[in-house]
C-alpha cells in the first residue's frame, strides 16, 4: 500500500474519531435530551429481592415465592425477579411521565420509541433523581420509585434533601417523604423526625412525614411517633401521630393512651 493510501486511511480514521461521542459514552440525560417527541425506554438491574409481574405490580420478595392475585381473575401471576423497565414519555423535549415495571418483556416498539437498552443501575438512579428534582410535572414524583428500585444505589440522602427543599414541586416533596419511609436505614427515620419537628415546615409535608414514620419498623417508628405525640406544638401533628400509634397496636402506644387519659 502506498504512503499516500496510508495517509488517506489515517485521515479517514481521524475524521471518524472526531464524529462525536458514541451512544454508550453519552450520559442518560444527554441521550434523553436528543428526543423531541415520543417515548424512551431503558432497563437496569433491580435491587436484590425486588420482583414484579411485568405489568402494574412491584413488590419486595419475602423469600417464600411472592404471588399476587389481580382483580377477579381466576388465575395467579408469579412475581418474578427481573430488570427494572422504565418508560419516559417526552413531549416538546420535556419528560412528562415516567412508567415503571419490573420483569416481563418489552412489546415491539413504535416508530416514536427510542430504546436505550440496558443501562447502569446507579447511573439510572442518578438520572431519575435529577429528573425528580427539576421536573415541574407529575414525572417528578413518578421518577422516585424506579430510582429506589435500582441496584447498588443509596437514595435516602437524596430523598431527605428533596423532602426539605421548598423550591421543589409540593407533590414531589411528598413523594420523597413517603419513599424515605421505605428506605432501610435508621438515618432515614432520623431525617423524618427532623422534618416533623420543623415548626416552620409546610404542615402537609409534616403530616406526610408523620405517616412515613408509621411505615418504619416498629422499633424505630413507634418511639418516634410517641415523641411527636408528646412534644409537638402543633395539635394537628399530635393528632396525626396519635392516630398512627393507634393503628400500630403496639403496647407502648397503648401505654401512652392510658397515660394521656388518666392525667385528664
Amino acid at each position: 500500500m502506498s504512503v499516500r493510501a496510508l495517509a488517506t486511511l489515517g485521515l479517514v480514521g481521524t475524521a471518524l474519531l472526531g464524529v462525536g461521542p458514541t451512544a454508550s459514552s453519552q450520559s442518560i440525560d444527554d441521550r434523553v435530551a436528543e428526543v423531541d417527541e415520543g417515548e424512551v425506554r431503558m432497563s437496569f438491574a433491580a435491587k436484590p429481592g425486588v420482583c414484579g409481574d411485568g405489568e402494574g405490580t412491584i413488590s419486595t420478595d419475602d423469600g417464600r415465592g411472592w404471588r399476587v392475585r389481580r382483580g377477579d381473575d381466576d388465575w395467579e401471576q408469579t412475581c418474578e425477579h427481573g430488570p427494572v423497565r422504565v418508560v419516559l414519555t417526552v413531549r416538546d423535549n420535556e419528560v412528562t411521565r415516567v412508567r415503571t415495571y419490573v420483569a416481563g418483556s418489552w412489546r415491539s416498539p413504535s416508530r416514536a420509541t427510542v430504546d436505550l437498552g440496558t443501562v447502569s443501575a446507579p447511573q439510572a438512579s442518578d438520572y431519575l433523581l435529577t429528573l425528580a428534582r427539576r421536573s415541574a410535572n407529575d414525572a417528578g414524583e413518578e421518577a422516585i420509585l424506579p430510582a429506589m428500585l435500582a441496584d447498588s444505589s443509596t437514595v435516602w440522602p437524596d430523598l431527605l434533601d428533596m423532602a426539605k427543599d421548598e423550591s421543589l414541586r409540593h407533590d414531589t416533596r411528598k413523594s420523597a417523604v413517603f419513599w424515605l419511609s421505605q428506605a432501610a436505614s435508621e438515618a432515614a427515620t432520623a431525617g423524618l423526625e427532623e422534618i416533623v419537628d420543623d415548626e416552620d415546615e409546610d404542615r402537609e409535608i409534616r403530616k406526610t412525614a408523620v405517616f412515613a414514620l408509621s411505615q418504619r419498623p416498629k422499633d424505630e417508628g413507634v418511639p418516634a411517633l410517641i415523641q411527636v405525640a408528646r412534644n409537638s406544638q402543633d395539635a394537628a401533628i399530635r393528632k396525626q401521630a396519635l392516630f398512627w400509634l393507634g393503628q400500630s397496636e403496639d403496647p407502648r402506644a397503648i401505654a401512652l393512651f392510658e397515660e394521656i387519659l388518666t392525667r385528664r
